[in-house]
């Protein structure tokens, strides 16, 4: 199940977990984005929801659970990404892009993970960025560093029943054929879905090299 399932990263992982024959799930927020996104092969089911509306992403969950069963893999890719220095963005904007950047994990994590703790098993992947904060990107800088600590806070409520959250941190901007292709970067999703569970990792960082 991908969530924010852009052009991008969003939609690479989408590919890569078709590859494996599993099942897919694709939540956009617009059914513009969703268009030719549907990987080949598999079942798949495309649903719009904004990662904001706490009530359409719910019943876009429930929907996609209804369809393939309870996830064995949440990605959470939904972000606000735009240059912001301090002082620059109004108060109601820096609220806007927590919704997305963070709250709308949250929601979704809130949502899934007691039934994957009661099975013993399931992964929770987010997108992550700015390993560093940068003045230039504060409310994204910001959004980052909340995605961090909710991986850590959701693997000290469900880890020990089974449930792998970790968090992909991307330090650089996605493009195709450049050090940081989203092919290239769903590939770690795939690994930390598949990780052992004494090998498990809580944070990779796509350093592009």
């Amino acid at each position: 199940m991908v969530i924010g399932a852009g052009p991008g990263i969003g939609q690479a992982v989408a590919r890569r977990f078709a590859r494996e024959s599993m099942p897919v799930t694709l939540i956009a927020r617009g059914a513009g984005t969703l268009k030719g996104a549907e990987p080949g092969g598999v079942p798949v089911l495309a649903l719009t929801a904004d990662s904001t509306d706490e009530v359409a992403l719910r019943a876009a969950l429930d929907r996609a659970a209804d369809e393939f069963g309870l996830p064995d893999v949440v990605v959470y890719n939904a972000a606000i990404i735009q240059a912001d220095r301090p002082g620059e963005l109004p108060a109601r904007a820096h609220l806007d892009a927590w919704a997305v950047n963070v709250v709308g994990a949250l929601t979704a994590a809130g949502h899934v993970a007691p039934a994957m703790a009661r099975r013993g098993s399931g992964s929770i992947l987010i997108t992550g960025g700015m390993p560093q904060p940068k003045a230039a990107y504060v409310s994204l800088s910001l959004g980052k560093a909340g995605v961090r600590t909710l991986v850590s806070l959701l693997d000290q409520e469900y880890g020990a029943a089974g449930v792998h959250v970790a968090g992909v941190t991307v330090a650089g901007a996605v493009a195709p054929g450049t050090a940081f292709d989203p092919d290239d970067i769903a590939e770690h999703y795939w690994r930390l879905h598949t990780q052992p569970r004494e090998q498990w990792e809580h944070e990779v960082v796509h350093e592009g090299s």
